[in-house]
């Protein structure tokens, strides 16, 4: 009687363990997550980012994620305040893409995950001494960095007779400096003579391409915010001044340039949506995600520009073909 008894005990303690693990599970399989994301400006390769990084989530988790996206509209004050709001919401995790963006919501919360894209270079966003490639604390995220080496070894591929050139970039943004500093040494290491030109914003970004075009040869744009939203701006001065431009990206070559050493902006954001899901499914923890970066780079001309500025292009670049 006694055996029965522990049978009956045993059977029942087994049911209960099973039943509590079937009920954790599909509490875990029921779990929703709202996602806040702040996109500093609306341009083709933030929001190809942007749409990466939904994409991978949506797939993931259906319409168990629900996504609070807001853009800055490129002003630094509307991010951080954005980024407030989302902490206040006590979203699960915040896609910060650009680099104010993600200062802001590094400056909002120390708790909730926070993953970057389309950050150049994380320790000069974040002002971060000997960055050894891992953030730590609540941050992580993807880079769009290039191999800055390359890209102004394009100025020799393409222009051979250029000798003078002109790097641009906005002011305001540490990541664009960072970018022209190192092209501007390699530039000059390669017999370059280089002048560097910086606008505010986007309302002195004629004047200031204007005066870049009658001093040089050729201009570098790096990869940059302000630039990447007034390629028409740029190239209604530079086209017709004949000053051919070698860019930091594909969505700023296509509005105004005629080569790049390109990453994919879409694929980098799926990058940051895989991060993300690991992270909000606990397989892993942010702080000790190192940044990720874009390991296939391509050279890309853009045909129209070239075909314009009557420009060769050696055969191991890649014609830039719009999305449809």
């Amino acid at each position: 009687m006694k055996l029965r008894k522990i049978a009956a005990l045993s059977l029942s303690a087994v049911m209960a363990l099973s039943l509590g693990s079937a009920a954790t599970v599909k509490a875990e399989e029921e779990k929703t997550f709202n996602i806040g994301i702040c996109q500093l400006v609306q341009h083709d390769a933030l929001d190809a980012a942007t749409k990466g990084f939904r994409d991978v989530l949506t797939e993931t988790f259906g319409d168990r994620v629900t996504f609070d996206e807001q853009n800055a509209a490129g002003d630094s004050a509307t991010a951080t305040q954005i980024c407030t709001n989302l902490v206040e919401e006590k979203v699960d995790l915040i896609l910060a893409n650009a680099t104010p963006a993600l200062q802001s919501a590094v400056a909002a919360t120390n708790e909730i995950p926070v993953l970057g894209t389309s950050i150049t270079e994380y320790g000069v966003a974040l002002d971060i001494d000997d960055f050894n490639g891992t953030v730590g604390g609540n941050v992580s995220g993807t880079s769009d960095l290039a191999p800055l080496d390359q890209q102004a070894a394009m100025f020799d591929e393409l222009l051979p007779d250029a000798t003078k050139i002109g790097i641009v970039y906005c002011s305001a943004e540490p990541n664009s400096k960072y970018q022209a500093d190192t092209v501007q040494a390699a530039l000059e290491a390669n017999g370059k003579t280089v002048s560097v030109y910086t606008f505010s914003d986007s309302n002195d970004v004629t004047t200031v391409v204007g005066q870049a075009c009658s001093e040089n040869d050729a201009l570098y744009i790096p990869t940059d915010n302000t630039a990447a939203s007034c390629v028409e701006a740029v190239n209604n001065v530079a086209q017709p001044a004949g000053i051919p431009i070698i860019a930091g990206e594909e969505n700023i070559m296509a509005g105004c340039g005629i080569a790049t050493l390109s990453i994919n902006y879409y694929d980098l954001g799926r990058t940051t949506g895989e991060m993300a899901v690991k992270i909000l499914n606990g397989e892993a923890n942010i702080s000790e995600m190192p940044i990720e970066y874009f390991q296939n780079p391509v050279k890309e001309y853009n045909p129209a520009m070239c075909e314009a500025l009557g420009i060769t292009v050696p055969e191991d670049y890649t014609a830039y073909e719009p999305a449809e």
